[in-house]
């Protein structure tokens, strides 16, 4: 069956970023509500300002003065519990819309296909999974809240303002659209230079992990310089990003500045000169210049939080940049496999591996690995690839389980084309075995229940004895308890490929297959491990790729692959006979 198309998936839009409030709808609601009281609290002052000047203080009438110096004092205290509400619970709706931002995409990086992670750096993943999403979390708890209240003060501002004269109003409110057009001007700039920031973070936090990751064989081959200098170069690439990003955010600051102490200036003139010519009274000049003041706060609030905004904006680029991947699909009538028996059939297959065009990110197939090869393996019987690196053995192995779609033919398990059952299913009749193994940061017992996580603890022993490895478990000091460290870093090679056996015995699959499994242990560790793994493929079908030809002499088939396609089958005995191309790999293996 040919490579299936992508389906389009529903691009992440706006709207869906805006749902992620829904689940705290109530604490967003009452956040904004304090937001709004805040607001209207801000407004009372020039206009108590004014009645005091105009009235209270000429009059003689020092009681309303105290009164409202009270009432005043009552506002200040209701500001203040206020905003704690709003930077308490503002912030924690924005965590939690975070987390739960986090959680999807997670489930959604579940989901992708092997081919998104062979084109796409673990540390930049990484990236966006922690700084993008912490840079969202911000945005979801002030940008709201920043709209909100500059919204209601400029709109406040300005009837305030206008009851008291407007025609000076709207002498002053003349400066307002300079500064709209300079903001809009630089924002194009402004987003490229922060994109380019992200991307750089990106790349640091790729270049860490890989650094970190080997940092052992970095010692062990003495060049750290080495990696000094690799991580130098991308360090400086991001310093260069984002100098890029603050050179336009001091344009941005320094032209907004400017303009508001401009507005402030025609403010300041503008209303002196009507309270000479007596267009306004005292007490009104001084609720002009407070008004005025309360006008500019929220646009240099804005101007304040623009990088804060154009952070969030650019994490909820990249955010949707990852949800419209496009995931793993079922087909539509897809089927639960339940127990295969493992009667495996290749027809006609061919695949090739996809590179991504950095221009326009289009998918491009290369030259093809595996190619209209066709082959069967009956159920129950070990069938062994060989042949020299290159020619598709491991890439095989990977067709089965669908990690990768074929380009054309078809690959059918119990004479059911596999694109017709769940991957789910599938891949729960399958168990592998590599020679890289990977062990996750945890307990020995949480690394072997990985093959069957409602598995009892009698059940893990049973299957650690079956790996032999129950033995060297129960030496250790916490015995099942050991914690193996990052990728089992606290691990020898052979006591992590047994716990990796046990893993798959207590997964008991139909179908096992076995990638280099033994190639990179020392002959006394392989021959232990090599009693597990033949005891571990009894009634299974088992498909076995090995560079060690001593290890798959007893297999029922050995099927010799190179990049033009197979060119030798039959038993060991038979290929010997045939005095081809796997008797001469076995006599090279075995020249003394």
């Amino acid at each position: 069956m040919a490579k299936e198309k992508k389906r389009p998936q529903d691009k992440i839009s706006l709207k869906k970023i805006i749902s992620y409030y829904k689940p705290h709808r109530t604490l967003f609601f009452i956040d904004m509500l304090c937001c709004l009281l805040v607001s209207v609290c801000d407004l009372f002052y020039p206009q108590i300002a004014k009645n005091i000047i105009n009235d209270y203080v000429y009059r003689d009438t020092t009681r309303y003065i105290i009164t409202w110096g009270i009432v005043l004092l009552g506002i200040y205290i209701a500001k203040c519990l206020l905003n704690l509400y709003i930077q308490y619970w503002g912030h924690v709706v924005g965590v939690r819309i975070q987390a739960d931002m986090r959680r999807d995409l997670f489930q959604h990086l579940q989901k992708l296909p092997f081919s998104y992670y062979d084109e796409n750096k673990t540390g930049t993943i990484m990236s966006r999974l922690v700084n993008d999403l912490m840079d969202i979390t911000e945005l979801a708890h002030h940008g709201p809240e920043n709209i909100l209240v500059s919204s209601l003060m400029l709109i406040g501002a300005f009837i305030m303002l206008a009851r008291i004269n407007i025609i000076l109003t709207l002498i002053i409110f003349c400066v307002i659209p300079f500064i709209v057009l300079f903001a809009s001007k630089l924002r194009k700039g402004m987003d490229a230079a922060f994109m380019a920031s992200r991307v750089e973070i990106g790349e640091v936090n790729s270049s860490l992990e890989t650094s970190i990751a080997g940092v052992r064989v970095s010692r062990a081959y003495t060049c750290e310089e080495h990696e000094m200098e690799k991580f130098q170069e991308s360090n400086k690439r991001f310093v260069k990003a984002r100098q890029q990003s603050y050179k336009m955010m001091g344009l941005f600051h320094s032209g907004t500045s400017l303009l508001t102490d401009i507005l402030y200036l025609v403010a300041l003139i503008s209303s002196g000169l009507f309270l000479f010519y007596k267009k306004i009274n005292a007490g009104e000049f001084t609720a002009f210049i407070l008004y005025i003041n309360m006008f500019l706060k929220p646009i240099n609030q804005l101007i304040a939080i623009f990088e804060q905004l154009q952070n969030g904006f650019t994490g909820i680029h990249r955010f949707k940049e990852i949800m419209n991947a496009h995931e793993e699909t079922d087909a539509p009538d897809a089927v639960d496999a339940r127990e295969l028996k493992g009667d495996i059939q290749f027809d006609d297959v061919t695949f090739s591996y996809e590179t991504t065009d950095e221009e326009d990110g289009s998918a491009e197939p290369v030259r093809p690995v595996i190619s209209h090869l066709s082959m069967h393996i009956e159920p129950g019987r070990t069938v062994a690839l060989v042949g020299p690196s290159g020619g598709g053995k491991t890439t095989l192995c990977h067709l089965i389980p669908r990690f990768y779609e074929v380009d054309s033919g078809k690959i059918s398990i119990d004479d059911h084309d596999i694109t017709t059952l769940t991957r789910q299913s599938l891949r729960r009749n399958i168990g592998m075995v590599a020679q890289d193994v990977f062990l996750f940061n945890g307990t020995i017992r949480e690394n072997i229940a990985y093959g069957n996580l409602d598995a009892t603890d009698e059940e893990i022993i049973e299957a650690a004895k079956k790996a032999n490895i129950h033995d060297y478990i129960m030496e250790m000091p916490e015995g099942y308890d050991t914690q193996v460290g990052e990728r089992g870093v606290k691990l020898s090679g052979g006591q992590k490929q047994r716990i990796s056996i046990a893993r798959v015995f207590l997964k008991n699959p139909s179908i096992l297959i076995l990638d280099e499994a033994t190639s990179a242990l020392d002959n006394a560790t392989e021959m232990l491990i090599q009693a597990s793994l033949e005891e571990l493929s009894k009634g299974r079908t088992c498909l076995v790729v090995a560079h060690r030809l001593s290890t798959i002499k007893n297999a029922d088939e050995i099927i010799v692959v190179s990049d033009e396609g197979i060119k030798e089958r039959g038993t060991h005995e038979q290929l010997l006979a045939k005095n081809g191309m796997y008797a001469e790999l076995y006599k090279y293996q075995f020249r003394e």
